[in-house]
This record gives C-alpha cells, structure tokens and sequence, in this order.
C-alpha cells in the first residue's frame, strides 16, 4: 500500500475484524482437526503408543506446542504474504506496519502475542478501539500494525 492510499483509508470497525475472527476460526478448526489427526498418527505409527478401549486421544505438552505453532504460523504467513487472512479478505480488511507495508515475522509474532492476551482479557483489547481515537485495539498499538478496511471491489 502506498502512503497516499493509507490516507484515504479508515480503520476497520470492530464488527468487521469480528467477522473476520469467526470466519478464519472456522478454518482453523478444519486446521487443527487435520494437525490432530497427524500428531496422532505419529504418536501411533511412528512411536508405537496405543489407545486403550474407550481411551480418548491426547496430543500431550509437545503435541500442544506444536498446534499453537500453526494456529501463529496461520496468521503469520498469510500476515506476511498478503497482509490478509481469508477472513480477512472476505471483509476487505487489511493489516499492515504503520507505514502501510507487509507486517514482518517479528511484528507478526507481536501481533499475535499481544491479540491473545487481548482476547484472554474477556475482549478488553478489542474493546480498546471504542475509546480509541485512531479506533486501534491494544494490540494493533503494541504491535505498531494497523487494520484497514478496504473499499469495495478491492
């Protein structure tokens, strides 16, 4: 994004990275399902744990790790790559640096470290953009990201 195109954007409203969250957490529901369903492969044909009769499957602390490493790597990438998550693009909205360029790994992580607490805090992150007068939530600020709502046909 151009510096000129930054200005004649608005920040996102918080129903639509709402929108965008539901969205992009039903694809990541079909994500863990398929993580897993491989990690509990693995610990079965690889290490050679078997489940007792009626035993539910566990993916164990390195199992967990490693989901919460792609739930990140989800949003990191596609952060990176095209500034938009599917949800995201389906409600025209844009995360960029201040600056209006592709987030890096580093501001990626941040972002996603701070969202989280924002959400673990009963929202409250998010409910910052109410009283915001640039209308970022917490963690857009400590992250120095921005979302933007694209105009139509973008």
């Amino acid at each position: 994004m151009s510096e000129t195109t930054i200005t004649t954007l608005s920040s996102a409203k918080i129903s639509k990275r709402l929108a965008a969250m539901l969205y992009d957490s039903l694809l990541l529901m079909a994500v863990s399902i398929g993580y897993g369903a491989a990690a509990l492969a693995i610990k079965v044909n690889v290490f050679g744990e078997t489940l007792l009769e009626g035993e539910k499957a566990s993916l164990g602390p390195i199992g967990f790790i490693g989901w919460v490493i792609v739930l990140v790597a989800f949003y990191c990438v596609f952060w990176k790559k095209f500034g938009q998550t599917l949800g995201m693009k389906a409600w025209r909205l844009k995360v960029t640096d201040i600056h209006g360029k592709h987030l890096s790994v580093s501001q990626g992580l941040r972002r996603c470290a701070w969202a989280s607490l924002s959400i673990a805090t009963l929202g409250l992150g998010y409910l910052w953009l109410l009283v915001d007068r640039e209308q970022l939530t917490l963690h857009d600020r400590l992250s120095a990201t921005r979302v933007w709502q694209l105009p139509k046909g973008r």
